[in-house]
């Protein structure tokens, strides 16, 4: 019987750790770009979303990662970090989750977003993913994801406010149409993952 050298052994991750990892590039993306954006005189804020323009639909996928200064981008990191890593944790939809919000959610800003703005950040990601746990475990009839939405809840419940048109300069359309689009992602994922038990 052989062994492996220590040396040559293979160690593995733990698998929370794994599952988070993405989460941790999606935030770093974000910082790289902002960094990048006050280094060069590239002005990256003019690239997102522009609603109406075809010239500009990229914008609804580049948003997310384009932030006004790092104020605002540290405001959206810490939440994305939590609401991320328990959707990672929790369930294998973070990416399918994500592409689903940025993209549901950029088209609802594109189509029906205020004229001459434009609208920029990961706040509709955010608002997707706690709109996403919050309704998913109901419907997926899993008790702990379940107990998890009523946790996102009562934790973020202020959120709310975020949705309606109260704070100028402030895309309540991007935290609207993100939380509706993780509304819809958690109804068909939790419809399908409910049938597949």
């Amino acid at each position: 019987m052989t062994t492996a050298s220590p040396a040559r052994r293979r160690v593995d991750a733990p698998t929370w750790v794994r599952r988070v990892i993405p989460v941790l590039v999606l935030v770093a993306l974000m910082w790289a770009t902002e960094i990048v954006d006050l280094v060069l005189p590239l002005s990256l804020d003019r690239f997102g979303i522009r609603p109406r323009d075809l010239g500009h639909l990229q914008g609804i996928v580049l948003s997310p990662f384009l932030h006004l200064g790092f104020g605002h981008l540290m405001a959206n990191t810490i939440v994305l970090l939590v609401l991320g890593s328990m959707l990672a944790l929790t369930t294998r939809h973070l990416w399918l989750v994500t592409a689903g919000v940025a993209l549901l959610g950029g088209l609802g800003v594109w189509l029906l977003g205020g004229p001459n703005t434009v609208h920029i950040g990961a706040s509709g990601v955010v608002y997707g993913y706690a709109a996403f746990l919050a309704v998913y475990g109901f419907v997926a009839r899993r008790i702990g994801q379940a107990l998890l939405g009523v946790l996102v809840i009562a934790v973020y419940w202020s959120m709310i406010w975020g949705v309606l048109p109260l704070r100028e300069g402030v895309s309540w359309q991007g935290h609207l149409f993100g939380a509706a689009a993780g509304v819809a992602m958690a109804m068909w994922l939790g419809r399908r993952d409910r049938r597949n038990v």
